[in-house]
This record gives structure tokens, sequence and C-alpha cells, in this order.
């Protein structure tokens, strides 16, 4: 037969409220869900609904100039309230340092700025698609549309980088399913290019972005053409301009060119 020995229990171990706990026996859980206030949500912000309006890393969007009255609330709208910080080397990067003059091509007497070594350059490249972005946000376009050729290759990653979409300006016959076409006079005869045309919907912001701003006619054509859909162009975007030609004036809405080239 097995005998417990018991010994009393030293009280000057425990305090007097801790005693009164352990002699009293457990005290039964707590299970209300509302012991702790609700926090409250912030109020959201006015095109972005997943972000606080006054957060530390969202702060409040300042339209710019022109675009004071887009307050609206939207859903769908993309939040372009941040601009993107770059370090301070590529804050400093030359862009025409990754651009190659190529001389009497593609007709003699004419010198020509080639892109494909600012292509293969890819910190030149993310650094050019960066302050592209950061000039291109403040219009808050819902699409952007590349002229062919070389404009597909600004406008396809810089939607991406953007959160928007991208659609082609095309020459004739380019396109499957039914387009909407417009012709346009150039120095010597005319031309064609065509959109899809369900690529748009009525009202839509709408930048045109190309590699090259010269003359601007294939540009002008392009706001032209997209404004038959009911398009908002709101603006025209390039990597080079040659100002020398003038090539923005033809133009009706604001222009953003990174490199420049006065001959």
């Amino acid at each position: 037969m097995s005998s417990k020995i018991s010994r009393p229990m030293d009280n000057s171990r425990w305090p007097a409220a801790a005693m009164a706990r352990k002699l009293s026996g457990p005290s039964p859980r707590k299970t209300s869900l509302t012991a702790f206030p609700a926090p409250q949500s912030p109020s959201p912000h006015p095109h972005c609904p997943t972000r606080s309006f006054h957060s530390k890393f969202h702060p409040p969007t300042r339209h710019p100039k022109g675009l004071e009255g887009v307050t609206e609330t939207n859903p769908n709208k993309i939040c372009y309230n941040r601009l993107l910080i770059l370090p301070r080397k590529d804050r400093l990067m030359n862009i025409k340092d990754h651009i190659r003059a190529i001389p009497d091509f593609p007709k003699p007497g004419i010198l020509f700025y080639d892109i494909s070594t600012l292509l293969a350059h890819p910190d030149a490249w993310q650094v050019a698609m960066g302050r592209l972005s950061n000039e291109v946000r403040r219009w808050q376009p819902d699409l952007l549309a590349g002229v062919e050729s070389r404009g597909f290759l600004v406008a396809a990653p810089l939607a991406l980088k953007l959160g928007c979409g991208f659609m082609m300006v095309r020459k004739k016959g380019k396109l499957p399913g039914r387009t909407i076409r417009h012709e346009y006079d150039l120095e010597y005869g005319t031309d064609v290019i065509e959109v899809q045309d369900d690529a748009i919907q009525p009202g839509q912001r709408v930048i045109v972005l190309d590699d090259l701003l010269a003359t601007g006619g294939t540009l002008a054509a392009s706001i032209a053409l997209l404004r038959k859909l009911g398009a908002d162009v709101v603006g025209v975007a390039a990597l080079i301009e040659l100002t020398f030609l003038k090539g923005r004036d033809k133009l009706d809405v604001p222009v953003v060119s990174l490199v420049q080239y006065d001959e």
C-alpha cells in the first residue's frame, strides 16, 4: 500500500495574490473575441482602394497641372502617386553614351541614331525605362499605344512597368480582324496606319509612344486615328527627339522625350 507524504507549502515563496489564485483554482478561459476594439480601416486612396490615402509610404496624389479634376473614385484606376526613385549612379547616367550615330543610313546625308546599343545594355535600358516611366505616369494612362515598329520596344516594357495596357499602331495589312485605318500625307505620297477596332474603349486615356520624334507626321496621324475610336490622347513620349525638325509643333498634346539632338 503506497502512502503519500504531504509537505507543508512554503508560503514565503509565494506572494499573497499568487497564493490566492493558486488556492482558488484555475480561472475560467476567456473566449470573448471583442476584448480589444477593432482597428479602424484607413480611408481609401481616391484611385487605389487597397491603399490608405495618407499612409506613410503612399502620400496623397498630387495631380500635375491640367489633371486637378481627376479626383473621382474609380476602383479600376491605377494608382500613379509614387515616382520611381533611381539610385544616384543611375541618375547621373547619360543615355546618349549608349546611343550610336550611324552616318548615311538609310540614305546618304542622313545621320541615323541607333538604339540597338541602348537595348543591349541592361543597366542603361533599365535607367531609360525608369526615367520615361517617371515622365509618363503623371498623365495617368489607361493604355500605351506603340507606333510600328520600334515604338513597340518602348511601349510594351513601359506598360508592364506602369501596370497598364498596351496596343499596336501598325502599317496597312499587318493586323488581323476588323481594323480602323487612317491615311496621312508624307513628303512624297501618302501612307496608311491601322488599329484594331476593339483595341480601345471610348474615354480611355492613351499615350502614344515611339523611339524617335522627327517630323511628327506619323505621331500626329496616330493621334488622329486613336481619336476616331473615342480615345482621350493625353500625351506623346519618345526616347529621342530631333529638335531641329520641330516635330512637336505638329502635335496638339504634351510631349516628353529623354534625349534631344539639335543636328
